[in-house]
């Protein structure tokens, strides 16, 4: 913890031996504003140098709409000079920034997507095994319940297991894992089979819980190294931290979506190619088996691209983790960085892992919102097509949703929290309407019905599902994200198991009795131990877990414990009661000498012939000249040569003394 040490007698100006010096106090104009651009970057405070979230609300409100629109024009221009470039470039950068990243949860809603989907087709197909009620049944009901059930064990599983392994091995391992593994899986569903149909079921399903393994490491995973690759490992944050983080990881959880809407155009081409052009009943078992086996080979081909990809171009994928390692000097799994993070963070924890359980209750509720409403629109139509034509139309909507997500998710005048207690209070709308008065809409108002359907897809991923994804790792520090992710995505999965098996003890009028509450649950406890991340320069969360982790909590005084970025029960418990903006300039520029007295050492170490890897981390392309001029003056470290002659980083003669 070199870089917040306590730092002894301050030359040239006397020890500091009651905290009361100020350090900056033979700074030159040139210095000062070097350090300013440094410290308090453009867009997170204003030209007095007062934070954002400081600002009373008309004036925050001139400053993110002038710092938004300021960045909207920039974009907007280095789009403009890459279509005059090159017209596909765009298109390029898109899938590299975005399309890559989310990649493997494209896949995985692809085919998750697609378990669903070809449900009622073997239903019609294979009666005897897979219908509702068949006269004379070959299966066992539970292995067809269990399509369900196993599934979503295997993604728990791989959640907490790949949730830890990526904490203790790295990102990139974790990444190579779960493309692997669903590649596998890939290939076992297209060829699963068995002697007798129910035999096949059996194949079917554990087929489905190992791919459901690399499923549920492919959250994690994804989340922590996008949002680590936005940061960057170096000293200085980045305005596209600072601006778009959120943005860049949701942008990678949307093509869930695009996977999602891929797969159903593809079951209805291959339905249409393999049933002679037709989409209605009666199914052939020779069609159904070529329609379902090449909707799941196709992914397949692009899981297997993915594992290379993985293997040979993320090769530093986690070098943020390994940075946040070597400071802790830590090798293996960070255990005590787990026990701080349930003492310091325990409520984050609660909003995090009970959103996500409240979420994806609701996110199975909309498939019982869709059963019905699908049923009543179309007379319980035997024909599979109409039920997939509105499954279309519904992934179309909540796609409009996740980039409404990804667009708003960084405006700090509404960003993550506001966000999420929206979408939970419109589910929670939109559930509790047709629940209480359920013939009415049914039966009389199916337009209203049908509005509330839509809807209450739209809010859910302009809501819950996009942020839950996001702050399950963004508010937690770098050497255990990976692990509370995976464990609070796994709670989101016990709300689907929870949703899968209620279903089957309660009414469909009892259903919608029963699933509006947790989208209110989910808003209070959105309210109450969700801090709002909006804003926060994510350096600055890692610089107070620094604190924490060096036992000195009490110490930091930076923004990341500054009212707007804390839960409300943080700050009723005094959280940011030593939120002090002007100690916390003086303390950043202590901590960059000592960043800048190591590189220095470093420097003396390589010419000695001693290099040592623990200096890998220090980028010493952020001292200017003026930076390394003040430092050198003012040094405290015997091991630093101060100079006789200061200009501003001229190279005039120099003499030790």
């Amino acid at each position: 913890m070199s870089h917040i040490q306590d730092y002894g007698p301050a030359a040239p100006h006397g020890p500091d031996m009651d905290g009361t010096h100020d350090p900056i106090h033979t700074m030159n104009e040139n210095e000062r504003q070097i350090f300013d651009y440094l410290i308090k970057p453009d867009d997170s405070y204003n030209e007095e140098g007062v934070y954002w979230a400081d600002l009373s609300i008309p004036k925050r409100i001139a400053f993110v709409t002038h710092s938004d629109g300021k960045e909207a024009r920039r974009e907007l221009g280095s789009i403009w000079q890459m279509f005059k470039r090159d017209p596909l470039e765009p298109f390029r950068y898109y899938v590299r920034n975005m399309v890559i990243p989310g990649a493997g949860l494209g896949l995985e809603g692809y085919v998750l997507f697609s378990i669903g989907n070809v449900k009622p087709l073997f239903a019609s197909t294979f009666a005897s095994c897979w219908g509702t009620k068949p006269k004379n049944p070959i299966c066992n009901k539970t292995w067809i319940q269990a399509v369900d059930y196993l599934e979503i064990c295997g993604i728990i599983v791989g959640q907490i297991l790949v949730g830890i392994l990526g904490d203790w091995l790295g990102r990139r391992w974790g990444l190579i894992q779960d493309a692997t593994i669903m590649f596998i899986g890939l290939l076992m569903l297209t060829a699963s089979w068995g002697v007798t149909q129910n035999g096949w079921v059996i194949c079917y399903v554990w087929s489905l819980f190992f791919y459901g393994i690399g499923v549920g490491g492919e959250y994690p995973m994804t989340a922590t190294s996008g949002m680590e690759n936005a940061v960057g490992s170096g000293k200085i944050s980045t305005k596209e931290d600072r601006l778009h983080r959120g943005r860049k990881v949701t942008s990678a959880f949307l093509m869930q979506g695009w996977g999602q809407f891929f797969n159903q155009v593809i079951l209805i081409l291959l339905l249409l190619i393999f049933h002679h052009g037709s989409g209605n009943p009666p199914y052939s078992e020779v069609a159904t088996q070529w329609t379902y086996r090449i909707s799941f080979a196709i992914p397949a081909v692009g899981t297997l691209w993915l594992v290379y990809f993985r293997t040979f171009k993320m090769r530093s994928a986690g070098k943020q983790l390994k940075a946040a390692k070597r400071k802790s000097k830590v090798t293996g799994y960070d255990v005590e960085s787990l026990k701080l993070t349930f003492t310091y963070f325990g409520p984050r924890i609660i909003a995090t892992a009970g959103g996500w359980f409240c979420n994806d209750v609701f996110f199975y509720g909309n498939k019982l919102f869709q059963s019905e409403f699908i049923g009543a629109i179309t007379h319980e139509s035997k024909s599979v097509m109409p039920g997939w034509l509105y499954n279309l139309i519904n992934v179309g909507v909540s796609l409009v949703g996740y980039y409404l997500a990804s667009f708003l998710i960084d405006n700090k005048l509404y960003g993550r929290k506001n966000m999420q207690q929206l979408g939970f209070l419109m589910d929670f709308i939109f559930f509790v309407v047709p629940g209480f008065n359920y013939h009415y809409y049914t039966k009389v108002n199916l337009v209203g019905f049908q509005a509330m359907y839509f809807l209450s897809s739209f809010f859910n991923q302009f809501g819950p599902n996009a942020v839950t994804f996001l702050v399950a790792a963004e508010v937690y520090p770098t050497p255990i994200r990976a692990t509370a992710h995976g464990f609070s995505a796994a709670a989101g999965k016990m709300g689907a198991l929870l949703a899968a098996i209620l279903y089957n003890y309660i009414s469909v009028i009892e259903r919608f009795h029963v699933v509006p509450w947790f989208g209110l649950g989910g808003m209070l406890l959105t309210l109450f131990f969700l801090p709002d991340t909006t804003g926060l320069d994510l350096k600055e969360q890692e610089r107070r877990w620094q604190y924490i982790r060096a036992g000195r909590e009490s110490d930091y005084h930076g923004i990341a414990v500054h009212p707007k970025h804390l839960s409300l029960w943080e700050r009723l418990r005094g959280v940011g009661k030593h939120y002090n903006p002007e100690l916390d300039y003086q303390q950043k520029i202590e901590e960059m000498r000592a960043d800048w007295e190591s590189v220095q050492a470093r420097k003396v170490e390589e010419k000695a012939g001693h290099w040592d890897d623990a200096y890998d981390d220090h980028d010493d392309s952020v001292w200017s000249s003026d930076v390394s001029t003040y430092f050198e003056k003012t040094s405290r470290s015997p091991m630093i040569a101060g100079r006789e002659k200061y200009g501003n980083g001229g190279d005039g003669g120099e003499k030790t003394i």
